[in-house]
């Protein structure tokens, strides 16, 4: 049996980092991965997802060429091409993971990990037998997998987004159940191909949980430019699927299409992990609980990313698994450093796209809070009218009282990249007077921050001024 100072079990992207930092900091490291290092991130989800996105709006942009004065004739696109080099994007960078632990000093083991006692970890391959790793401190990164609820036919016409992404070739109609961020980025990247979309949402609008506003500017963007059909409020009803296509009822309408994409949510991956044979147990939600350290009930072993209550983002898991290790380990100085997850950025790649961060305009209102509002449209943005990009808005909230910065939302352009200087201002608890003091530089889409700011105080230069009200009347 091989004794080590840190087991991390999953390599997605908590796992492999918590595992590099564990080793920078001198601990002897083991990583166990059942599948591909990278996890469903790299290999599943977030990065595939993107390059077939990047393929598809590339195509829809040159659709609309001639505006931009460029005359493409001819054009068309091809899916396998596209494929082929979205596999070639997630093996480039598998490879640099192994390459990383490698260069670390972390052992890889191949094989589905779980606990023989709180300190001894069984690695099962596919074939042959089991290895058992002594552990003096174990981080599970186990991660989530897209759930598939029982109500739906298993057929291969029925798939989740794993399964989607796996394909080699587009049908010609999709029903989309689900309109939350994997429903609606999928049904973005379908519709640019030309694929005749439905989505179809529960709940009484898309994207649940993110401001009105944007909701609005995605939905609306989605139906008129994008043709695609959004059918929210009720559920889809007598789901059916065979060698010929797929059908449903919603509200009584007869829906069919040649393929049904379930995005109805995640669910966290504890299965086999024998977590009794540790002293742990899950909560009614699947999940584990952990302390602001990244503890588990179990003293010896943390736990981080979907396989907790945490929000289920990579970047969250990958903050949190360096935590963890640093805990783990000790660090050299010896003090515990807690999760630091007061201010969580959170990208969406609808088209067009989304970047939220901190405290909503509603949440707000729900809170009780009095807080300004800032906006400024891109519309009126020099940049965004050169790219011929002029969809969408960016938008402050700020503590009516102090001015400080509270949340922000960007959708439209490059959205996801712009949050990151709203993260940062309001992780810094800056002011929108600062913020707005910043010089920014022109033509840019970073512009549009610096004029929401001022517009928060109904001073923005290029937006019309807002009509004047008495007092504190424009504070809500």
């Amino acid at each position: 049996m091989e004794e080590f100072d840190v087991v991390v079990i999953g390599a997605g992207p908590g796992g492999y980092p918590a595992a590099i930092r564990a080793a920078q900091l001198g601990a002897r490291t083991a990583i166990v991965e059942k599948e591909s290092l990278g996890g469903t991130c790299l290999n599943w989800g977030c990065i595939p997802s993107k390059a077939l996105i990047a393929s598809a709006e590339l195509y829809s942009r040159l659709k609309s060429a001639a505006e931009m004065g460029i005359r493409v004739e001819g054009m068309s696109f091809d899916y396998a091409a596209m494929v082929r080099r979205k596999d070639q994007i997630v093996e480039r960078l598998y490879k640099g993971v192994k390459q990383l632990l490698d260069a670390n000093g972390v052992k890889t083991f191949k094989g589905t990990g779980s606990f023989e006692s709180r300190n001894r970890v069984a690695v099962t391959p596919a074939d042959g037998p089991s290895d058992i790793l002594g552990a003096a401190k174990v981080i599970l990164a186990t991660g989530s997998t897209a759930s598939m609820p029982g109500f739906l036919p298993r057929h291969e016409r029925v798939v989740e987004s794993r399964a989607f992404l796996d394909r080699k070739s587009l049908p010609a109609s999709v029903i989309v159940l689900g309109g939350g961020i994997v429903g609606c980025e999928f049904a973005g990247l379908l519709a640019h191909l030309g694929v005749q979309v439905t989505v179809v949402e529960l709940l009484e609008d898309i994207l649940p949980g993110l401001d009105a506003d944007v909701r609005k500017e995605v939905r609306r963007h989605m139906e008129k430019s994008l043709n695609v059909r959004v059918l929210t409020g009720k559920p889809l009803e007598k789901i059916a699927a065979d060698d010929r296509g797929v059908r449903g009822e919603f509200a009584g309408e007869k829906l069919e299409a040649q393929l049904l994409l379930a995005a109805v949510g995640r669910r966290p991956v504890t299965d086999g992990l024998r977590l009794e044979k540790a002293g742990l147990k899950t909560t009614p939600r699947g999940t584990l609980e952990v302390d602001a350290y990244g503890r588990t009930a179990a003293a010896t072993i943390y736990a981080i990313g979907d396989v907790t209550d945490s929000p289920q983002l990579a970047h969250v898991a990958t903050s949190q698994g360096i935590v963890a290790a640093e805990n783990a380990c000790g660090r050299a100085t010896g003090a515990s450093r807690r999760r630091n997850e007061t201010c969580i950025p959170a990208c969406i790649f609808t088209s067009p796209e989304i970047g939220v961060v901190g405290v909503g305009e509603q949440d707000a209102e729900k809170q009780g809070r009095k807080v300004r509002i800032g906006k400024f449209p891109f519309t009126s943005l020099g940049k965004a009218l050169a790219e011929g990009e002029a969809i969408g808005f960016v938008k402050w909230i700020a503590d009516a009282e102090t001015d400080q910065l509270l949340g922000a939302q960007a959708v439209g352009p490059h959205a996801t990249e712009l949050i990151a200087e709203a993260a940062a201002a309001i992780r810094s608890e800056l002011t929108s007077a600062e913020l707005g003091h910043t010089i920014h530089s022109h033509p840019t889409f970073s512009e549009a921050w610096m004029e929401a700011a001022h517009a928060l105080h109904g001073e923005a230069i290029h937006a019309a001024p807002r009509p004047k009200r008495e007092g504190a009347a424009a504070a809500r």
